[in-house]
């Protein structure tokens, strides 16, 4: 029943994007200096999880690739890379230049200098999620190599300047900016419709089913394609040839919990520390949280860097926060969304 499996998977990027046209045209045009040998400006690219901010990057990046090419690019993401010798090193890694690099002993300047040694070879440098950095003056280190041009994702804007010091502030805010709103239900089933398309054979799926994918995903293409590909998977495996609405019930609760679990998987040692402390009460105030995970780390982070952790993990439906700013309070998110029944 499937007949391309790479359309379904998570970091699939298509030859064409659905709806996000703008954006791809917006951030485009940043990048549009390199194909003459010029630097482009940073990029800053931001919206909620699920609205295409990783796909349309890479979109972009490759289609620069195809056009230019002594122009390379390295995707790196900075909730799995959140130090800056991790950061550092994976981009040298996709640049070939880490043979002689040990991850225990080599100093950070070292490595700074490897990059400098690029010289002459114009990059992409894609910081995903580079709000999760916790030290972010690897943004400043990469923003000093005319080489290297950056893309930098974010959630919210403001989550990324509140990381970075005042010498990176105003550079940040002069970058271009591409900011990008959740998808429409009608914008979802298009999307869902090309990768059915292109991936599954043909009546292996309903309109009707697309649609109801769209309306349980919410606006994030993420989850949609996730259950999509579930639901696939599941009727691959069974040897049907069609999704039936018991495995896309069924589907919906796997792929929320699948990314549920991969969120999970992705939070830094401090951010752990904080989800957890939440886990062991029904709700808590960011300041009771503050208090009791400075209490159990030696080194604890500032009381903004505890509150953005909070915030990225309500982004992502770790948390729940209910209240205003001055009477919030977070619990661990157990709802789930509208099942496509």
């Amino acid at each position: 029943m499937i007949s391309d499996a790479r359309v379904l998977r998570a970091g699939f990027v298509p030859r064409e994007v659905e709806h996000r046209d703008a954006e791809v045209n917006h951030l485009s045009s940043v990048l549009e200096p390199l194909t003459n040998g010029d630097p482009a400006e940073t990029a800053i690219v931001t919206g909620p999880s699920g609205a295409g901010k990783t796909c349309i990057s890479q979109f972009v990046t490759e289609r620069l690739r195809e056009e230019v090419l002594d122009i390379e690019a390295t995707y790196v993401n900075c909730w799995r890379n959140y130090t800056r010798f991790r950061t550092l090193y994976q981009i040298l890694d996709d640049l070939g230049r880490t043979i002689d690099i040990h991850r225990q002993s080599t100093p950070h300047d070292e490595l700074i200098d490897r990059l400098q040694q690029h010289e002459g070879q114009r990059s992409v440098v894609i910081l995903d999620e580079a709000d999760q950095l916790e030290d972010p003056s690897v943004i400043y280190d990469l923003h000093s190599l005319p080489q290297f041009s950056i893309i930098c994702i974010a959630n919210k804007e403001e989550e990324l300047l509140s990381r970075v010091d005042d010498r990176l502030v105003s550079r940040l805010r002069a970058s271009e900016h591409v900011r990008m709103d959740k998808y429409h239900d009608e914008q979802l089933y298009d999307i869902l419709h090309a990768r059915a398309k292109w991936g599954l054979e043909p009546n292996a799926i309903t309109d009707e089913q697309l649609y109801r994918i769209a309306d349980a995903a919410a606006g994030d293409a993420r989850l949609a394609i996730g259950i999509l590909r579930t639901a696939a998977s599941k009727a691959n495996r069974e040897n049907h040839d069609r999704v039936t609405d018991g495995m896309l019930l069924e589907a919906a609760d796997d792929a929320r919990a699948q990314i549920r679990q991969k969120s999970l998987d992705s939070l830094t040692p401090h951010q752990r520390i904080v989800y957890d402390i939440v886990g062991e009460h029904d709700s808590l105030s960011p300041s009771e949280i503050y208090a009791q995970y400075a209490r159990e780390v030696e080194d604890p982070r500032t009381k903004r860097t505890v509150r953005t952790y909070l915030s990225k993990m309500t982004q992502y439906n770790l948390l729940e926060a209910t209240g205003t700013s001055r009477d919030r309070e977070y619990a661990i998110r157990t709802g789930a969304s509208p099942s496509p029944a």
